[in-house]
């Protein structure tokens, strides 16, 4: 009993901010609207805000998962919301035309692939920064995405396809199983396999790393073509919940918020040591945050101005500078408690 109290601690230690932080956010939005915890049950599929956040939120959560590993390895993947437009133009393409979800999802999942590899060559074989590789493609995806579906709304009806964004399985929106389905497979191939051991040390020194024998390259080339996959993923999300591709809006601006998922919880963006439950638990603030703010009746621009705010806030505490002050503070030596002299 007593190992798994001493465990229990220390994952709350780890993860106070995060959690505390979630917690104030739902206390707030609950306060605001009295019913906001409520979850009932119709059709056999769970419904309520809870349940709307982790529907809602889990295209962030998914993006943000690709985004941990890039952002571990010192990276940044600037383009997964172009990527995201692409593959659900390619996927509402491909269904239309051949009437397959099977094929749709294939090529969508490839093209995810093929733009992650693209991204990866740039950065690791021709030594790009990743926010200029990665941007190329942030620019060019949607002209990309506009090309396939020809500047128009593609619809299609196809229930299969339709399935992956408004179905269900056990009760929970399939967007929900498929993220959850996601980061379980990412967990546990990080952490019971060598692979988070070896992003660690590529993120911390990657010349080091090299030198020890990790192929660096080739391991960065493989952690942007999973971010890839996983914007492909919700790319078919987003495409079969609206039942149609959008290239203009699908994905824009979710760049910001699976970055903002990711530093939320707890990873830093000089790389190294990572976390995939914070980044989840980052994700859920994120879309608490979305969900008052659209329930409130404030305009959605405001989203954009709170997590700029938080962004900076973070990326001042992680500064040299910064990080420097809190080591010096924290060595500095406890004033001696002054004793009282004795008379004679």
């Amino acid at each position: 009993m007593k190992p798994f109290l001493e465990a229990a601690g220390g994952f709350f230690r780890r993860f106070a901010p995060q959690l505390i932080t979630l917690a104030v956010v739902l206390t707030l939005n609950t306060l605001l609207f009295p019913g906001f915890l409520d979850i009932g049950i119709a059709n056999g599929r769970l419904y309520g805000s809870l349940i709307d956040i982790l529907n809602r939120g889990a295209p962030v959560a998914l993006l943000a998962i690709g985004m941990t590993l890039v952002i571990a390895t010192r990276g940044i993947d600037l383009s997964v919301g172009a990527v995201m437009a692409i593959c659900g133009a390619a996927a509402a393409a491909t269904v239309a035309s051949s009437g397959s979800a099977v094929a749709a999802i294939t090529v969508a999942l490839g093209i995810g692939l093929a733009c992650g590899l693209w991204n990866g060559i740039l950065v690791a074989l021709l030594n790009i920064q990743p926010i200029i590789a990665t941007l190329i493609l942030m620019v060019a995806g949607r002209g990309i995405a506009q090309l396939i579906t020809e500047g128009t709304i593609l619809t299609f009806t196809h229930e299969g396809l339709i399935f992956a964004g408004s179905g269900s399985l056990f009760g929970l929106p399939m967007p929900v199983v498929l993220w959850l389905a996601a980061a379980l497979i990412a967990a546990l191939l990080v952490r019971r396999t060598a692979l988070g051991l070896l992003i660690e040390a590529v993120g911390i020194n990657r010349r080091a790393s090299s030198l020890a024998g990790v192929n660096a390259g080739v391991l960065i080339v493989a952690v942007y073509m999973i971010s890839g996959f996983a914007a492909a993923v919700a790319g078919i999300i987003a495409a079969a919940d609206i039942r149609g591709a959008d290239a203009n809006n699908a994905g824009l601006w979710l760049e910001l918020d699976a970055i903002l998922a990711v530093v939320i919880g707890g990873t830093s963006l000089l790389g190294g040591r990572f976390t995939l439950f914070g980044t989840a638990l980052g994700a859920l603030i994120i879309q608490s945050i979305n969900t008052g703010i659209l329930i409130s009746g404030f305009p959605p621009e405001f989203n954009l101005v709170i997590k700029a705010s938080i962004i900076i806030v973070i990326l001042l505490i992680q500064s040299p500078a910064i990080q420097s002050l809190f080591t010096v503070l924290r060595r500095l030596p406890e004033r001696p408690a002054k004793r009282e002299l004795s008379k004679p």
